[in-house]
């Protein structure tokens, strides 16, 4: 890294900030840390701090995204809720995004934390496929598994009508639990 590129302190978080807004898919810690000529560690640490400026950036699996709050507007939005064992996430994921929705998050009920959400962003089905890599390749265990496969998704789409169709096939699948 050298010094004269290196960007510093606010000023890197307001291009942070610029890069996360400008870009139309997930930018990871180490494309940030790349553009900024500074470590992944300082990139972690400027989004925190940026989090908590109340910035609306979340960190998906695929990397951290600006969430835009008009764009958010425009989309219909529901929480479903799904019951299945972590070999069927693959299937689950993959019945929602092709019906050209996004999951946005699961969110389980723990009996000590309480409600535990994580962001997931996938819409795709390269983008699912990328995240049960990424959970296959750390070896880390699904939220459903501290519930015994009961777990919530908050669901995206441009209309009602493709989460009715993305709920109709985890319905048909068995994975849709109705009220």
């Amino acid at each position: 890294m050298t010094e004269e590129l290196k960007l510093m302190g606010a000023n890197r978080r307001d291009q942070l900030l610029l890069w996360l807004k400008e870009s139309t898919s997930p930018l990871t810690g180490g494309e940030l840390a790349k553009k900024a000529n500074v470590s992944r560690q300082v990139i972690v640490q400027d989004i925190s701090l940026l989090k908590a400026k109340n910035e609306p950036i979340i960190a998906t699996s695929q990397g951290y995204v600006y969430m835009d709050a008009a764009a958010q507007h425009q989309q219909a939005e529901r929480i479903i809720a799904c019951l299945h064992g972590p070999e069927r996430t693959e299937e689950e994921l993959q019945l929602i995004v092709d019906e050209g929705v996004t999951v946005k998050d699961v969110k389980i009920e723990h009996p000590v934390y309480g409600d535990l959400t994580a962001a997931i962003q996938v819409g795709t089905r390269k983008e699912v496929s990328n995240f049960i890599k990424k959970i296959n390749s750390t070896n880390a265990a699904y939220l459903s598994q501290l519930t015994d496969g009961v777990h919530l998704h908050t669901l995206t789409a441009p209309d009602e009508h493709r989460i009715d169709q993305a709920c109709q096939a985890l319905e048909e699948a068995g994975i849709l639990i109705k009220d």
